[in-house]
This record gives structure tokens, sequence and C-alpha cells, in this order.
């Protein structure tokens, strides 16, 4: 089969190649990969400003169908729709662990880093890891679901938003516009920031239900939520950008004792005036990756119409292609791109 791998450390290194097809072992299963998208950690470890394990099968963000069950596995059969937590391996007995927060394991290994991922026909995970797709969720959607369940722990373990609080989403990409209609779920009333040349993601902003979105080249973003909030600014702002910036911002709007939730990869070191988090009494905390709790949470949500992906997909394409996608949405060219196999 035909798999986009990081062939070794640096920048580029990145190659459709006939690799083997994979073999499921006890307690693993086969998936047959409709779509994977196209994450920003993928551009991260193109541009080598993120881990891996060379040479490996790029892709983590995927849906498919069941293809072939190893030994052991039960509650699942060929034929069904599934889609995946990304950990291939866990300690199991950590602190992290044990605390339901496996995403911090030391031990970890995930697929699309450590291990093979999706950005091929097939792809091997444990068995353990599988959620079946509801039948009013096509697999497109369903690729989605691991963003989205990085989306909900953000704002639902680590922020806690509440029913009517403001929530303001720095960022409108892919992480953002799904943070937007998490917290929209969470009953919270939201607001997206924008910057030079989001003018068409801010337009997806509005389609999928912010209730303000602002272009900080173009209008204040102080004045637009000091407006809103009665001069207290929103109790959380997600950051999503990656930018330094955008941080900046976050730190600046939000209001006093309110929490940054720090979502956005950077790649580097950045510059920011850390100091007006002891001088506002902020919580600032980083969310990485995902919790078992939020993926049914995710299906859910975007079964009853809650999340809406359909807007966010700008483009989709065979793995043959991925370099110029790379390249566009390095240009932030489009949204999310979803890739399919090929040969």
């Amino acid at each position: 089969m035909k798999a986009l791998v990081k062939t070794a450390a640096g920048v580029g290194n990145c190659e459709v190649r006939d690799v083997a097809d994979p073999r499921a072992e006890a307690g693993e299963v086969i998936i047959e990969v409709a779509y994977t998208g196209i994450c920003g950690t993928d551009l991260h470890i193109y541009l080598d400003e993120y881990r891996c394990v060379p040479p490996v099968t790029l892709g983590h963000e995927l849906s498919g169908t069941i293809a072939e069950i190893g030994s052991g596995v039960s509650g699942f059969a060929p034929g069904d729709r599934v889609t995946t937590e990304t950990y291939f391996h866990v300690c199991g007995q950590c602190v992290h662990c044990l605390s339901g927060r496996p995403n911090l394991c030391p031990s970890r290994r995930s697929i699309g880093t450590h291990v093979d991922g999706g950005f091929a026909r097939f792809v091997r995970v444990p068995a353990h890891r599988l959620h079946r797709v509801p039948e009013s969720v096509d697999l497109r959607a369903a690729a989605m679901t691991e963003p989205l369940s990085c989306c909900i722990h953000a704002l639902y373990d680590l922020a806690k938003i509440r029913p009517g609080d403001w929530v303001l989403v720095s960022g409108p990409g892919p992480i953002g516009l799904l943070c937007l209609q998490a917290a929209r779920a969470g009953g919270a009333r939201t607001i997206m920031c924008g910057a030079s040349g989001d003018d068409g993601r801010l337009a997806v902003a509005r389609e999928v239900g912010a209730d303000h979105t602002i272009n900080v080249a173009e209008a204040s973003l102080g004045e637009l939520v000091g407006d809103l909030t009665g001069g207290s600014g929103p109790p959380v702002c997600v950051e999503a950008a990656g930018a330094a910036r955008s941080l900046a911002q976050c730190l600046s709007a939000v209001q006093r004792g309110g929490t940054v939730v720090q979502i956005g990869l950077y790649g580097r070191p950045i510059e920011v005036d850390i100091n007006l988090v002891p001088m506002k009494e902020l919580t600032y905390v980083g969310s990485f990756a995902h919790v078992p709790s939020a993926w049914e949470r995710s299906l859910s949500l975007m079964a009853t119409g809650q999340v809406r992906t359909e807007p966010l997909i700008s483009s989709i394409a065979p793995i043959t292609e991925w370099e110029g996608r790379f390249e566009a949405l390095r240009r932030r060219e489009g949204c999310k791109v979803l890739l399919t196999p090929a040969g």
C-alpha cells in the first residue's frame, strides 16, 4: 500500500512510498481508512518542530471501516464504521494513567508519531481504543472526532466552562472552530478572534454559530470584549492559533481571575508578558491532546448536530497530493483538509 512517511528527522523528509500492509496481532484491529485529516501537528512534524520517531507513517485524525480483527477482540466486526483514539500504547500504571489522563503518560506511543498512522490505506490500532461511529455521522465528520475531543478536553475538563459564560477563542483554524462549537454546546456565548488573512475562516465561524467575530487587524478587540462583558472581559479565553500575538491578546482580554487555555502549539520559544498571569490572578493552563471520556461526547455532539464539521472541510484529496495541501495550509489557505488513500 502507499503511505505518507516521515523518512528521517529534519525539515521536510516526507514522501509517499510503498509499505507493507499491516496485520492485526492479538487485541488489535486493522482499519481500512476512509479519511485522515491534516492536523497542525502533521505540519509541525513536516517542519521538524514536533518530535516523531521516523521512519513512520503520519496521520492520526482518521475514520474508516474494520478490515481485520486480531485474536481476543470482541464487540467489533469487519465492516463496522469506526474512529480511533491515537494512543497505541500507554503504561496503564503511572499516576496519569490511573487518574484517567493517558495523554500525559511518559510511556505514551501514538499513531502517526511513534507508530504508523492513518495516511495510508490500512492502519493497525488496539481494539480498546476504537469508537463506533453513529449512523447519523458520516465518515468525513468522524475523521474530525480526534480534534473535537481535544477541544472537549480543553473546554470541559480544564477550563470548566459554564452556561452563560463568554468564551473568547483566538484563532479560527479547525481547532478554534471546533472549540467555538464545543463552547456553544456547553451553553457559552462566543467570540471568535482572527487576524489579517482570516476573513474566510471568520465567515465559517459565523456560519457555525459564533455570537461575535472580530478581525483584530481592522478593529479593537479590547473595545469589543469590553462592550460585550460590561468591561470585565470574558472569563475564559482559548488560544488556538499557536501564535505569540494571539496568546498576548488572550492574556490581555481575559477577565481578572479568569482562565486562559493554551491549546495551540508554537514550534519554538516565544516572548509574552507573563506578568499578566500573577497581576490578574489568572489560571493559565495547557491542554494536550485528549482523554478517553471526550470521545463519546464528541461523537454525540456531532450525531445531534450540535457540532457541524462540513463547513470546516475545504478540500479532500488523495495522499499523493499531500505536499500541495500541506503548503496551502502553511499559507493559511482553506481550513480542514482530508486526505484519502491512494494505490
